[in-house]
């Protein structure tokens, strides 16, 4: 395969899920010998193939004055004029395709994408569902979107919106999408699913690529040594949770301690992530963890990994701990149901179920027999369907196939 030149745009290079997801997609390529560069909201990292996407004053300026009033009238990421600003920069035009992550998040305006996609083949990855709805990333179990939102019973979920103008927003999105060229990439099969179901996005070409992991470091490892290096007691049960909000509703922590507190001889809770656990749960805090050699660690240190999620695309936590060889309980529907398989690498409670999340629990710490079964499957499971390799090959492949023409309307 010739190099190919792929700009991605992103809100960040490696904060959230979605810029951890974008920034190793990025890194992947490059070590494939493409050339591989990012703009994007927020830069966290030092890497020179990143830069921001507002790049002076002047842009920056025109942006927080286009921001502020389109939020005033409950207009998201409608408009921001470095969007369109992309079009002459020189990592577009060099570009032979463009990758889209989240462009959610107060730094890119949605009404840019026509203008893009007429000059360059675009990938869309789809990361959550905000471009399908009228202004949620999760439209938990709100259907509007199937026919077009407005009423919508979530204005607080994120993005938050002050006034409902999710069904004029709703056909916005229509009107640009019918004037933009998309190739949709989707990390799970319930989001594959759902984007068919979509009126407004099932008009273009849907490509499964699951997101993937460095298995070089979410590696099985000493569970002792690992314990030690994160201060943990050896002779507990211990169940990990983590989350970059942990009292975030739909990430479930909420319906793990309740299952917790249901357990005879409850486990040691680890989390990872910013927030509180309820009171009367025995909890030792790692807080936000930024380096993965620790996140490692915590995975291996684990007997279980909780993800008790009640609406994902697709974590990157459970492809992490089954690269660890740590299964996993969850429930039994989203994108965490194409990682965590019943009794192959972990537990599938039924959906929103406290008490069959307490016996998944249960039953797999009461059993060091099936654990270790489990994390051998779960080893292989990650490395033959969920390395950052295999998604790298995967998207190198789209890349060339799209870049031979324009995508289908």
């Amino acid at each position: 395969m010739p190099p190919l030149n792929v700009l991605h745009i992103s809100e960040s290079d490696a904060a959230g899920g979605a810029g951890r997801a974008a920034y190793k997609l990025h890194t992947g390529l490059n070590g494939l010998g493409h050339v591989s560069r990012m703009l994007v909201g927020r830069k966290v990292t030092e890497d020179a193939d990143i830069r921001p996407l507002k790049r002076n004053l002047l842009w920056r300026a025109l942006d927080r004055a286009s921001g502020e009033l389109f939020d005033l009238l409950s207009l998201q990421y409608v408009f921001y004029p470095s969007s369109f600003g992309v079009l002459a920069d020189s990592w577009f035009r060099s570009a032979s395709v463009v990758q889209l992550h989240n462009l959610h998040g107060s730094y890119f305006g949605f009404t840019a994408l026509p203008a893009i996609s007429r000059v360059r083949p675009v990938v869309w990855q789809l990361h959550d569902q905000w471009g399908l709805t009228g202004h949620v990333a999760y439209s938990l179990d709100c259907e509007r979107w199937r026919h077009g939102c407005g009423s919508c019973p979530y204005l607080d979920e994120y993005p938050r919106l002050r006034n409902d103008t999710t069904a004029f927003l709703y056909r916005l999105k229509d009107r640009v999408y019918r004037n933009s060229r998309l190739n949709l990439v989707v990390p799970s099969r319930w989001m594959a699913d759902i984007v068919r179901s979509s009126p407004l996005l099932s008009r273009f070409p849907l490509h499964f690529i699951p997101t993937g992991i460095d298995t070089r470091v979410f590696t099985p490892g000493d569970r002792d040594a690992a314990r030690q290096r994160l201060r943990l007691p050896l002779d507990r049960r211990i169940v990990f949770f983590a989350a970059a909000n942990i009292n975030e509703r739909r990430k479930g922590l909420h319906l793990l301690a309740d299952a917790l507190r249901r357990l005879d001889d409850p486990p040691l809770l680890l989390v990872a992530g910013n927030g509180t656990v309820a009171r009367g749960i025995e909890t030792r805090y790692l807080g936000a963890v930024l380096d993965e050699d620790v996140l490692a660690d915590a995975y291996r240190a684990a007997d279980v990994f909780a993800v008790p999620t009640l609406a994902d695309v697709l974590t990157q936590t459970a492809p992490e701990s089954i690269a660890c060889g740590t299964p996993c309980v969850s429930f039994d529907r989203g994108g965490v149901v194409d990682v965590v398989r019943h009794l192959e690498t972990g537990y599938q409670a039924p959906f929103g179920s406290v008490d069959g999340l307490a016996e998944g629990l249960r039953t797999l710490l009461g059993d060091d027999e099936l654990l270790a079964r489990l994390a051998r499957r779960c080893r292989e499971v990650a490395e033959t369907e969920f390395s950052v390799d295999v998604q790298v090959a995967r998207y190198a492949s789209l890349y060339e196939e799209v870049g031979a023409g324009p995508a289908a309307r």
